[in-house]
């Protein structure tokens, strides 16, 4: 889910030890198999692949299921699936918009489980179009701050030139925005510096945020998780933000 950037990091830090850590793993092995299908199983020649194996090491996903999805989707072993990208639209309470980005071999399969989760949770689908033109599509590096002082300043004069448009303090974490086309020189320039990141995603980020109250925001999270819930859904984004106070009060 990437909506509010500090609840996007807390989710990331539940999903590693809760229920669900099964379901993670599924969908993360997932990418690196649609990565190697389309690029090669070289990570080194193929940045997709190398930041989808990142991500699922960053999640412990174990190297020998790392291994085989990319021999999976590069086709030197077999099982592997066809899948294909979907993006569904919709709104959810409060007028939130949503963009649900499937990867699935099941095209009817996603778009029920998409509509069940919508409908069961206050929210509406939408017309293709209608909610994706309120985000834009950049590059986003999470990069913890860890216990050696690291500073805003030292994170961006390490990505400045790399392309980077901004850089964020999430309190724990610190936020890297650049174009989606600049993804791979940032995480590349912060491995040079001997920086080292959590997380490097192309994501969709709203240009307009509705702001929401404790009662808004544990609906529109609800609905996220039941979103979340199909194995078909690998991103949910939403235009939501939530004051620091009302996510500490969520959170708990």
């Amino acid at each position: 889910m990437s909506g509010h950037s500090k609840w996007a990091t807390t989710k990331h830090k539940k999903a590693v030890i809760d229920a669900k850590r099964g379901k993670l793993f599924a969908k993360l092995i997932k990418n690196i198999e649609v990565a190697a299908r389309t690029g090669g199983a070289d990570p080194e020649g193929n940045p997709t692949l190398f930041d989808a194996i990142q991500k699922a090491k960053k999640s412990s996903v174990p190297n020998k299921n790392i291994d085989s999805a990319v021999k999976r989707g590069a086709g030197l072993e077999a099982g592997g699936a066809d899948y294909e990208t979907i993006m569904y639209e919709g709104y959810g309470p409060n007028g939130v918009a949503v963009l649900i980005e499937c990867l699935t071999d099941n095209r009817n399969r996603a778009a029920s489980d998409v509509r069940v989760a919508m409908t069961r949770n206050g929210g509406s689908m939408a017309d293709p179009g209608s909610v994706s033109y309120l985000f834009n599509r950049k590059g986003v590096v999470i990069v913890p701050k860890g216990d050696d002082g690291l500073s805003e300043d030292d994170v961006l004069a390490a990505v400045l030139e790399a392309g980077a448009e901004e850089v964020n303090d999430l309190g724990e974490n610190f936020e890297v925005i650049s174009e989606a086309t600049d993804l791979v020189e940032v995480r590349t320039a912060l491995v040079d510096a001997g920086i080292d990141y959590e997380s490097a995603d192309n994501s969709f980020l709203p240009s307009v945020q509705v702001p929401l109250e404790e009662e808004g925001a544990r609906k529109i999270f609800k609905l996220i998780d039941a979103l979340e819930d199909s194995d078909d859904v690998q991103n949910v984004f939403a235009n939501f933000d939530v004051d620091d106070d009302i996510m500490a009060k969520v959170d708990a």
